[in-house]
Order: structure tokens, then sequence, then C-alpha cells
């Protein structure tokens, strides 16, 4: 299974974004998620996370600004991102711990990165 995220690009701070990440093959099930990014010359971080028990949490440097959630019919994780701030620059990195059928353990999996740059 490999995963494919999206939805990064150029935006102006203030202004939003959202991410995709989804597999590339029909799975039984997403059970937790996760998204983490990289600034430039920085170790990957993490962002925010949810499961499938209805749980979030975030980062707070993003805390109120960046909505993390799932849908569950399209098997697709989403990163809602507004107000942009320069700071939240860098490449990111869905994570996602999947039933592949009814039967399997979950195994995780992270996607390619999509780069997001904030700047006017």
């Amino acid at each position: 299974v490999q995963l494919q995220a999206s939805g990064g690009g150029l935006v102006q701070p203030g202004g939003s974004l959202r991410l995709s990440c989804a597999p590339s093959r029909s799975i039984f099930s997403i059970n937790e998620w996760a998204w983490y990014r990289q600034a430039p010359g920085k170790e990957r971080a993490w962002v925010a996370a949810g499961t499938s028990g209805g749980a979030t949490n975030y980062a707070d440097s993003v805390k109120g600004r960046f909505t993390i959630s799932r849908d569950n019919a399209e098997n697709t994780v989403y990163l809602q991102m507004d107000s942009l701030k320069t700071e939240d620059t860098g490449r990111y990195y869905c994570h996602l711990s999947i039933r592949r059928t009814a039967q399997s353990r979950k195994s995780d999996y992270w996607g390619q990165g999509t780069l997001v740059t904030v700047s006017s």
C-alpha cells in the first residue's frame, strides 16, 4: 500500500490549504492518522493526529488553525490549514495506521510528502 498525499502549494500568509492523503488501493480501515511536517533545515515534527475513536490532538503551534479529519467512506484523511503563517512552510507527510483486510493487523505507512510554502 502506498499513500498518495496532495494539496500542497504556494499560499500567502493568512491563506488556507487542504491537504489530502489516501491509500493507493482499497483497504479495510484507517485506524489512526497523523500529519507531520519538516521545515527546511529542521527535523520532522508532529502536527496533528486523529483516531477512529474520535480523538484529535494538535501541536500547540497549529491549534485553532488546523483541523485533521477523515472521510471514512472515501478512506481519505485531510488536514485543513487556515490562517497560514510563514513558519508553517515545509513538506507535510501523512502517517496512517491501516488494516488492509478485516483479518490483518494494523500496519503503519508514510506518504511521500507534499510541499507547502507560505510566502508573500
